[in-house]
């Protein structure tokens, strides 16, 4: 059996689902993103010593923000250089997505148990399922468009996906352990993905 075709080769038949599998996902990623600042909770008083006592959910919605748009935006040039898609692309992006629809779930249990070593570990093992459905994601879509296909090129061996999910596999054991280190490798994370995948921007203009 034949490879399938690149890209380049069927652009028309390769754009149409792709299109609309990213217009799905950053509805969902809006609704997400809305119940995240609909559960932070306004201080009781209009003092500043009320807001610093909301600063641990504050710092906890900052984080979970930032993480969500840089699914997003890397989802978006992954849908750019993605082709065809089909069932099994279909089935690994809602993988991604219901454990990105989990992060206001962690965000309100890190509010209501103060920062309990459970809910910090539930924190990391909510993201770090998101990045291997993002991941996954990625690898259906290079499966149904062929080892020739511009996602494929782009990406390699992707050490960037692999090294997040080791970080959180990290982080979850060290958030029974020690709350700064564990947030520390949260925040590595986000550096490692601040800036939108170049490997894919450089194929592209190729």
């Amino acid at each position: 059996m034949s490879e399938p075709q690149d890209l380049e080769q069927d652009p028309f038949a390769a754009g149409m689902n792709a299109r609309r599998l990213e217009a799905f996902t950053d509805g969902v990623v809006v609704i997400i993103i809305t119940i995240m600042v609909l559960q932070l909770r306004v201080p009781n008083e209009g003092t500043l010593a009320a807001l610093r006592e909301s600063a641990p959910v504050l710092l906890a919605y900052l984080l979970s923000f930032i993480n969500v748009g840089l699914y997003w935006n890397n989802h978006h040039h992954l849908m750019h250089a993605a082709g065809r898609i089909d069932g099994r692309v279909l089935w690994a992006n809602l993988f991604l997505l219901f454990w990105l629809s989990l992060v206001p779930f962690v965000i309100r249990w890190l509010d209501a148990s103060d920062y309990s070593a459970m809910a910090r570990a539930a924190y990391g093992v909510v993201l770090g399922m998101a990045a291997v459905g993002y991941s996954l994601t990625e690898r259906m879509i290079i499966a149904c468009n062929g080892r020739r296909s511009v996602l494929a090129r782009a990406l390699g061996c992707d050490h960037k996906s692999q090294i997040s999910i080791l970080l959180y596999g990290l982080a979850i054991p060290i958030a029974f352990l020690a709350r700064p280190v564990a947030i520390a490798f949260y925040l590595m994370i986000i550096l490692l993905w601040i800036v939108p995948d170049r490997r894919i921007e450089v194929i592209l203009r190729e």
